[in-house]
């Protein structure tokens, strides 16, 4: 959509801070006005903006959701050679049982079907990701909404909406999985597998409802969900990160990110993060910038956490609340330690 007369696209808090921070790495001054960063940009190039952008991240390794318009961006493969950065897959849910869903077959097999594909892609589970899936996604809500039946389905429930599923797809509507049944099987599966497993919540695009995407509203599920061992991630969270800090400090299997309001919101972020932090146990935060399309998102994302980490812990000192020695500690779990543990990426 057009931005109206007088303005532009830039004007946001995200938008200022592209125009602060990335406007430099385009041989820019900071705060260059749109149509010169635009212009820059174009005579740049867009593989030359994106090496430029992904480098000054300094990202020692990239976890990448492939489900989501994966013909359309950057792969893996892509983003770790114009970053020198090792990138590994995390494999969407609802992606592989469309897959499935498309290439046939009968309701009776979907669900032992979904199970396969589920533990293939995770491969040796439970040794260092090297290479491949390190780990799993799902959107349930923007496809169910987070207020699903947190009891793994019977077998009987999995074929009967499969049924359903496929007779739709039959008739002509879109391949697109938004039954909580098989949903929920395939949570199940992949927590299975022992490799983490992320779920969307909070602020999302414009088919998830707010509402149905606290992570409060995962409280049975994460009860449900601690015996099999299994990470759970709760992506991006806000305006919920209270919550979900609080989800995080109930169960010790539970995890979090705020990356995709630190872009967001821009100015404000330390605010954000440090409200993250008031009941998140340190060993429980994980760095993302949920960064899409956009190589200055990735470069964003990072350059913020960083500022923002250090400001908000350097308060902290300042305060005599930590000491610098704990400050840097904790910068480093959220920054790298906690995603090299949970994750098993090892030396990567």
């Amino acid at each position: 959509m057009a931005a109206p007369a007088g303005t532009t696209a830039f004007d946001s808090q995200l938008g200022f801070a592209l125009r602060r921070w990335c406007a430099p790495l385009l041989d820019l001054d900071a705060h260059a006005p749109a149509d010169d960063y635009v212009r820059r940009r174009r005579e740049v190039g867009g593989t030359e903006t994106a090496r430029r952008m992904l480098t000054a991240a300094g990202v020692t390794a990239w976890l990448v959701d492939t489900g989501y318009q994966s013909d359309l961006v950057t792969s893996p493969a892509e983003l770790a050679d114009l970053s020198s950065s090792p990138a590994l897959d995390i494999a969407r849910l609802e992606s592989i049982a469309e897959r499935l869903a498309r290439a046939g077959g009968s309701a009776a097999d979907l669900g032992s079907e979904l199970t396969a594909a589920v533990h293939r892609a995770a491969g040796t589970a439970g040794s260092p990701a090297v290479s491949g899936t390190a780990g799993f996604k799902s959107v349930a809500a923007y496809r169910c909404g987070l207020d699903f039946d947190p009891s793994r389905p019977r077998a009987a429930e999995v074929e009967a909406a499969a049924g359903r599923w496929l007779r739709a797809i039959d008739t002509g509507a879109p391949v697109r999985l938004e039954d909580p049944v098989l949903i929920r099987h395939g949570i199940w599966a992949a927590l299975d597998t022992g490799l983490p497993l992320q779920l969307h919540t909070g602020y999302g695009d414009t088919d998830s409802r707010l509402h149905r995407a606290s992570p409060a509203l995962l409280q049975d599920f994460l009860a449900a969900s601690a015996a099999t061992g299994a990470a759970v991630m709760l992506l991006h969270c806000y305006p919920y990160h209270r919550q979900a800090g609080a989800m995080a400090s109930l169960f010790p299997h539970v995890y979090l990110d705020v990356g995709e309001a630190l872009n967001h919101v821009g100015a404000r972020s330390a605010t954000i993060l440090a409200e993250a932090l008031e009941l998140t146990p340190f060993h429980k935060m994980l760095y993302s910038s949920d960064a899409f399309g956009l190589p200055e998102l990735h470069y964003l994302g990072a350059a913020a956490f960083r500022r923002d980490i250090a400001a908000v812990t350097g308060a902290f000192v300042a305060d005599g609340a930590w000491s610098a020695a704990d400050a840097a500690r904790v910068a480093d779990m959220i920054g790298s330690g906690n995603a090299r543990r949970v994750y098993r990426l090892g030396s990567t």
